[in-house]
């Protein structure tokens, strides 16, 4: 059966009578509040901040008034006079506040027409749910005088996440120290302000390591001034990549960040068996994701190192990303081994890995977490496709950390994340001797601290703990 659309129609100036009346209802919430303030710019905290509110005269957050001053607005321009109306003018008084949850009722009334330009006034009412007035006022708009008879628009479906993962995350680092971190070769201007940002956030103690010049002309176009902090010279970007790795070697520094070189010449000076940071671990790369509308952090790993890690590479994988899931607050996490289906397919290697891995942790060879797979990306994450698969499963759908089968695989699925579903990736190099720190030129300043605030979460509890990252044992 093909639905019957809702019509909208007007009242010409003609067929509109003295008396004639129509209202719009609606009821507030939380995501009218947001949208007001995204439309308008409106940021006032007594409608936004609970807290703040509570402090307030009303005790709770409130509406705007003008939200109010929509729903008249609304009526006049789809009930009476409706399409085709024309605001002259507009008189409100706002008598008492509207609170989350409340229902408000919005009617116009006619009270005089002028001939002349077509000119009715209307008078103008707001009611809560209990009867009461909230918003009084008048209005006068010229009526239109053709008739106008149309389907009525489909209201865009929008939503709205307030993103705020990595501000928890970064709260985490409140009341610490700054940690001292070698940079290297931070030369160009993405690279300086992730160091300075960090700085002036107070997460870490730049060592800046690279040609002299490169890193002042660089903090120059940034317009940041680094003359606090320690600068090493170094020749170019595989001297300062040595250099940086051997003040983590030193003490000097105890976490390493990436600049403008790249992640390879960097990890190359890492992985050196003669100078590097290897320990005991394989190192691996995490990204921790703070992915809109969705309820917990999510780290994909690996999706920059390891390219296509054999199965006792994927168990420290695990380990390294169970180690990341505690020091950010989850005490067991939940951790899917994704391949492309949910099955154990003797022709696909990812399967047969994820089912070892799982009799790994239940012999208590990867501890710290519940494992299952092998999972697909949808009931790994969805609960609905668990449901409808028949999974049962204590990690199918709820999981929180995602172990992708390449590097490939997981590059793909953050990125995918990240440009079309708006995720933020935060990205930190684990197994290491020290966390280290990797941001890119295309990350925001929320991402690039988050980063560094992982690094630093890291850094404290491998200091609590003992000398070292957990199985940490230097190899040289």
């Amino acid at each position: 059966m093909i639905a019957v659309p809702e019509m909208i129609e007007n009242r010409t100036f003609d067929e509109i009578v003295v008396g004639d009346t129509a209202s719009v209802v609606r009821t507030l919430c939380e995501q009218d509040m947001q949208l007001f303030a995204r439309v308008s710019g409106d940021a006032n905290p007594v409608q936004l901040d609970p807290a703040y509110a509570a402090t307030d005269m009303f005790h709770q957050v409130i509406a705007p008034g003008m939200w109010g001053g929509g729903l008249i607005s609304a009526t006049l321009g789809t009930e009476l006079p409706g399409p085709g109306t024309i605001y002259v003018s507009q008189t409100l008084r706002f008598i008492r506040p509207v609170c989350l949850g409340d229902t408000v009722t919005a009617s116009v009334t006619v009270t005089e027409k002028r001939a002349e330009h077509h000119v009715v006034r209307l008078d103008c009412r707001c009611v809560n749910q209990n009867g009461q007035d909230v918003i009084t006022g008048q209005a006068e708009v010229k009526a239109p005088t053709e008739k106008v008879r149309a389907p009525r628009m489909a209201l865009p479906d929008i939503r709205v996440s307030d993103h705020d993962g990595y501000r928890k995350l970064i709260e985490m680092t409140a009341g610490g120290d700054a940690i001292p971190t070698a940079v290297a070769h931070p030369c160009n201007t993405a690279a300086i302000l992730a160091a300075v940002e960090a700085a002036e956030a107070g997460l870490i103690q730049p060592i800046l390591v690279g040609p002299e010049e490169k890193i002042r002309a660089a903090a120059r176009d940034a317009g940041k001034d680094i003359t606090a902090f320690r600068l090493i010279a170094a020749p170019h970007s595989h001297a300062a990549a040595a250099q940086a790795v051997a003040l983590v070697r030193s003490g000097e520094a105890r976490l390493l960040m990436k600049g403008s070189l790249h992640t390879d010449e960097l990890m190359g000076a890492v992985v050196s068996s003669a100078t590097g940071l290897r320990t005991e671990r394989r190192i691996s790369h995490a990204y921790l994701m703070d992915v809109p509308e969705h309820p917990t952090p999510l780290i994909i790993t690996d999706a920059a190192i390891n390219i296509e890690p054999t199965l006792e590479e994927k168990a420290d994988i695990i380990r390294n990303a169970i180690d990341l899931a505690h020091v950010i607050g989850i005490e067991s996490p939940k951790v899917a081994i994704l391949s492309a289906v949910e099955t154990i397919n003797p022709s696909m290697r990812s399967t047969l890995d994820a089912a070892a891995l799982c009799k790994m942790a239940d012999r208590g060879q990867i501890s710290g977490g519940v494992l299952d797979g092998p999972l697909a990306f949808d009931n790994a994450i969805s609960e609905a496709a668990a449901k409808e698969k028949g999974i049962v499963s204590p990690v199918a759908g709820k999981a929180e950390i995602l172990v992708v089968p390449t590097l490939e695989a997981g590059n793909m699925l953050a990125k995918q994340l990240t440009f079309l579903g708006g995720a933020d990736a935060a990205g930190v190099v684990l197994g290491a001797r020290v966390p280290i720190i990797l941001t890119s030129r295309a990350d925001s300043l929320r991402t690039r601290l988050a980063s560094c605030a992982v690094a630093v979460l890291l850094a404290r509890a491998a200091t609590m703990a003992a000398p070292g990252l957990p199985e940490g044992k230097p190899l040289a």
